[in-house]
């Protein structure tokens, strides 16, 4: 999947980044399960592409934090992350790696307030270090068949 540190010119200068769509295929008469990893990225206009290829998106986890080098954000702060989950509209999305280095300036609960600010409760789940988290797909085994017949997936 599509995925940038930075604007371009930073980007160059910064280690590769990748976001990654993997699919579970279940045994016959189960459900796909399509999982979003959104990787360090920021947000940019290639990450549109997404819901275009993928509309049924099962779980996302989103990788924030908001790293800032000279003021600019190298990955996705709090506005970002809510923007990354209204662009790509996953049943469920768990925010993720929010808290693993020092250098991060936007916290879990910006993300929290602007998650309730524009009414994705519903959608966003928030885990502890090391708990675990289960979940269903709610797509038909038909919808699921006719996704494997596009030319898009």
């Amino acid at each position: 999947m599509p995925a940038r540190h930075g604007p371009p010119v930073v980007e160059k200068f910064l280690p590769a980044v990748m976001g990654s769509m993997v699919e579970f295929d279940g045994a016959a008469g189960r459900n796909t399960i399509r999982l979003y990893i959104t990787g360090d990225t920021v947000m940019f206009d290639d990450l549109k592409e997404i819901p275009r290829r993928y509309p049924e998106i099962d779980l996302m986890l989103l990788h924030l934090g908001g790293t800032q080098i000279l003021g600019v954000l190298l990955t996705m702060d709090a506005e970002q992350g809510v923007e990354a989950v209204r662009l790509t509209n996953p049943r469920e999305a768990i925010p993720i790696h929010y808290n693993d280095y020092e250098v991060f300036k936007s916290p879990l609960e910006d993300f929290k307030k602007a998650v309730s600010a524009v009414g994705l409760d519903n959608v966003v789940r928030y885990l502890k270090h090391g708990e675990t988290y289960h979940f269903t797909t709610a797509r038909r085994p038909e919808e699921i068949a006719a996704q494997q017949q596009s030319p898009l997936s």
